[in-house]
């Protein structure tokens, strides 16, 4: 959650916002370390600490701090046991801040850093009650730091060849997700007027090139609307090594293209590491909207495994078959 960015636009449309962060944990809690959310004046909201009775109480407390105008933050130590009604059995520290017009320049160099879409660490202290905030070094933390945040978010990249019916409900439901969307078609007038942030619409000059130029930790989809296109991208991607690279089609299309795969001299273990049928298993609805959040929950999988080369194809593999 790029929680600055979001944080200067409540600023200067509504005057001030307050930042709530989930400062320390110990035990079971609802949300991590870093967990943060942006509140308006008017109690309007961005982002989540865990919901539950906990959020609600740090709305309260944040309310009320803007109702008194910027001042000092204030650190609540809370337990997570029944006097909150919430089970979890933690204890958690909460920051909360609140912020003015006066602190949009402080603002923007950290939602500028949150544009570089990486995550990025903090070092903080308290200078008159307020959070001062400087960009870290690599090193630990540093003099005068008191601790230090890590903020930003790191994105995959997705490389989605298709701007058909699926490929536009896939782009919808990456939206909200840690997912840097690089768009393809070689169609003229193929994508929509509008794509989500995270997406960005490109007219496919040279898929190979795309495939030569992407990141090895990108995360291939290939659903074009031409069966020879779609067996060009897929061995081209399957010979560079991609954690996932998912294909669009039916167990008898996979067979062609395996067969096609092996007279080009592609290695086995690469064929194997082919995902088509794509997403996950025990879904037969065919509808765009149901085979993008199968292939979603399929790609948030690979996203948690660490990089590796070893081509083995992810464990949900084999979901809806198209033709």
């Amino acid at each position: 959650m790029r929680v600055w960015r979001q944080l200067a636009a409540f600023v200067e449309q509504h005057g001030a916002a307050a930042l709530i962060g989930v400062h320390d944990v110990k035990g079971s809690a609802p949300r991590e370390k870093d967990a943060r959310m942006v509140v308006r004046p008017d109690g309007a909201f961005h982002g989540t600490i865990g919901g539950g009775q906990l959020e609600f109480l740090m709305l309260d407390i944040a309310r009320e701090m803007l109702q008194q105008g910027r001042g000092p933050a204030r650190i609540v130590d809370q337990a997570l046991g029944p006097d909150l009604g919430q089970c979890c059995g933690g204890r958690v520290k909460i920051l909360i801040e609140t912020f003015d017009g006066r602190d949009l320049d402080d603002i923007a160099s950290l939602a500028a850093a949150e544009d570089k879409g990486r995550r990025f660490d903090v070092e903080c202290r308290m200078e008159e009650g307020r959070v001062r905030r400087e960009l870290a070094s690599e090193a630990d933390v540093g003099p005068g730091s008191e601790w230090r945040e890590t903020h930003g978010e790191e994105r995959t990249p997705v490389l989605l060849f298709g701007a058909g019916h699926v490929g536009r409900a896939l782009v919808l439901a990456l939206a909200p997700l840690p997912f840097a969307v690089r768009w393809l078609d070689d169609r003229e007038d193929a994508f929509p007027s509008h794509v989500p942030a995270n997406a960005a619409a490109v007219r496919m000059r040279s898929p190979e090139a795309e495939i030569a130029e992407a990141k090895p930790e990108s995360l291939i989809l290939v659903m074009t609307h031409d069966h020879p296109l779609d067996m060009a991208i897929t061995a081209a991607a399957l010979s560079r090594g991609f954690p996932y690279v998912g294909l669009i089609g039916s167990a008898t299309k996979r067979a062609r293209f395996e067969k096609r795969f092996r007279e080009l001299g592609l290695p086995r273990e690469r064929i194997g590491a082919l995902v088509c049928p794509i997403g996950i298993a025990g879904i037969k609805d065919k509808d765009p909207a149901v085979i993008a959040a199968s292939v979603v929950v399929q790609l948030l999988q690979v996203r948690e495994r660490p990089l590796d080369r070893n081509l083995s194809p992810p464990a949900v593999a084999g979901g809806t078959e198209l033709p």
